[in-house]
């Protein structure tokens, strides 16, 4: 715990000191969704509930790519050594799976306020919507998490992981598509008892596969 911790802290204090990147990822998030109210601006009859939903995951699933794709790639083969001789593998992905959950967690909220702020709100549930916001965003850190690490041993990491990160992403992205269209519509809380409970063991296993494969990885 001490370990994760202060790697925890070590990625905090980084990102801190290169402020540029958060915000170029908050600048992202604002000039796509500026993007969007422009498109649908001219016909706004076309904006129907399911574009409104689809929009905001698509937007959010790029983000987190972006965001999460430079994890290791921006750890230089010095660093890593050094780490290699301080600190357990385990305690290296869980510190930068942690860390990547409360960045997306971060960009995700500001994304929905402004998101909601410009393009209208038509969630008829919004508790359930952000608890599939929340849910998505640690399945989307976790899992991009462990693909850039595998990615990271190859050259051009970013395609690589692109390529990766797809077949995995996509049935978590379906089911969440699905839980926010449940609270989109404002149906019955038990009804989506059965997509919370598929993402959250979907997440756990992300994250346990993460901390028992990724010595190995870490080991090459």
């Amino acid at each position: 715990m001490n370990e994760i911790r202060t790697l925890l802290w070590k990625e905090i204090a980084l990102e801190w000191r290169q402020r540029y990147a958060l915000s170029g990822m908050l600048l992202y998030i604002v000039s796509t969704i500026t993007v969007c109210y422009l498109s649908f601006n001219a016909r706004p009859d076309l904006l129907t509930p399911i574009v409104w939903n689809t929009l905001f995951w698509i937007i959010l699933l790029f983000t987190a790519v972006n965001a999460i794709a430079k994890s290791f790639a921006q750890e230089r083969l010095g660093r890593l050594l050094y780490y290699y001789t301080l600190a357990n593998p385990q305690a290296i992905i869980l510190s930068k799976i942690i860390y990547n959950s409360l960045l997306m967690l971060l960009l995700a909220g500001i994304g929905f306020g402004f998101y909601v702020f410009v393009m209208g709100n038509p969630v008829l549930d919004l508790g359930m919507y952000l608890l599939s916001i929340v849910l998505g965003s640690i399945g989307f850190a976790s899992t991009l998490t462990m693909v850039a690490g595998i990615a990271s041993k190859a050259e051009n990491s970013s395609t690589l992981m692109a390529v990766l990160s797809f077949p995995i992403i996509l049935p978590m992205l379906l089911m969440i598509i699905k839980l926010s269209k449940n609270a989109l519509d404002g149906l019955d809380r038990s009804v989506s008892m059965d997509e919370i409970s598929t993402l959250l063991a979907i997440d756990t296993i992300v994250i346990m596969l993460s901390y028992l494969l990724f010595p190995y990885l870490w080991r090459s």
